[in-house]
C-alpha cells in the first residue's frame, strides 16, 4: 500500500490501509486516517491532520509553512476532513499565530488543479474550486459555494453558502449567501439560481430568497434596515438566516 520509494518520517501516524505513491514525502507530526489515497510526488508537512477517504493527486503540497512575513516558525497546523478530492499542484498552507492558528478544510470538497488555500482559511463542506482559484489568508468559505477558474479572494473576506464566484473574478468584500458575483472587482449579478435549483431548493424558498435579495439590493436600504426587514420574516422563512448572518457578521462590507 506504501511505495518503497516514498519518504515517510518515522513519527508520522498513517492508517494501515492508506495508499502512498512513489517519491511522496511525508514529514513529522503528520496524521493520515483510513481510506486516503496519495499519489506520487506529493509533499505533506506537519503539523497536519488528514481525515478519511481523501484522494490527493500528484504534486500537491499540503501543510507547508504560511506565506506570511510575520511567521517565525511557530507550531500551527493544517486540518483536512474527509472525502476531499485534491488535484494536481494544489497548495494548502498551515495557519499563523495571529490568525486561527489552523487552516481547516471540511468534507467532500473538490479542489481542481493549482488551487491555493492560504494560511488560516476556514473551508466548509461540498465546495467546488475550479482550476487556479486562490484564497488569501483568513478567508472563510461557507458550505456549497463555488469558485470559478482563476477567481481570487482578498484576505479576511467571507464567502457565503450557496454563492457563486465566477471565473477570473476578484473578490475584495464579503459575498452574502445565495448570490452570484462577477467582475474585477466583483459585483453582484443576481442570485445563484442554477446552483440553488441543483441543490434542491423548492420554488417557495427560491421566491423567499429572491424577495430577500430585493430587500438588500433593490430598496436602497442601509444594512441595518435591511436586516430589520429580514428578521421580521425569519419565523416563516428560516432560509433567510444565512443572509442575516452574512450582513451581521461582515467586517469588510458586502459586495454590491
Amino acid at each position: 500500500m506504501i511505495s518503497e520509494y516514498a519518504l515517510i518520517d518515522p513519527s508520522a501516524k498513517i492508517a494501515d490501509d492508506v495508499q502512498i505513491g512513489p517519491w511522496t514525502q511525508i514529514g513529522p507530526d503528520v496524521e493520515i486516517d483510513s481510506g486516503t489515497i496519495i499519489d506520487a510526488h506529493v509533499v505533506i508537512k506537519g503539523p497536519s491532520r488528514i481525515g478519511k477517504n481523501n484522494k490527493i493527486h500528484q504534486f500537491a503540497s499540503l501543510g507547508e509553512a504560511p506565506q506570511s512575513i510575520n511567521y517565525q516558525g511557530e507550531p500551527t497546523e493544517l486540518v483536512i476532513g474527509d472525502q476531499n478530492v485534491i488535484r494536481e499542484f494544489t497548495t494548502f498552507n498551515r495557519g499563523t499565530p495571529d490568525g486561527a492558528g489552523v487552516t481547516r478544510i471540511g468534507h467532500r470538497n473538490f479542489f481542481m488543479s493549482y488551487v491555493h488555500i492560504a494560511h488560516d482559511c476556514q473551508i466548509g463542506n461540498e465546495i467546488i474550486f475550479a482550476n487556479n482559484a486562490s484564497l488569501s489568508g483568513h478567508v472563510v468559505a461557507e458550505d456549497f459555494c463555488v469558485f470559478g477558474g482563476f477567481s481570487a479572494v482578498h484576505q479576511r473576506c467571507r464567502i457565503g453558502s450557496y454563492s457563486f464566484v465566477t471565473g477570473a473574478t476578484s473578490v475584495v468584500k464579503d459575498v452574502p449567501a445565495y448570490v452570484l458575483v462577477s467582475g474585477h472587482p466583483a459585483k453582484v449579478y443576481g442570485l445563484n439560481t442554477v446552483g440553488l435549483k441543483r441543490r434542491g431548493f423548492p420554488v417557495a424558498q427560491l421566491a423567499n430568497i429572491k424577495h430577500a435579495y430585493n430587500i438588500i439590493y433593490r430598496k436602497g436600504l442601509t444594512v441595518q434596515k435591511a436586516v430589520a426587514e429580514l428578521e421580521a420574516l425569519i419565523a416563516e422563512q428560516p432560509e433567510l438566516q444565512l443572509l442575516i448572518n452574512a450582513l451581521n457578521n461582515s467586517t469588510r462590507g458586502i459586495v454590491r
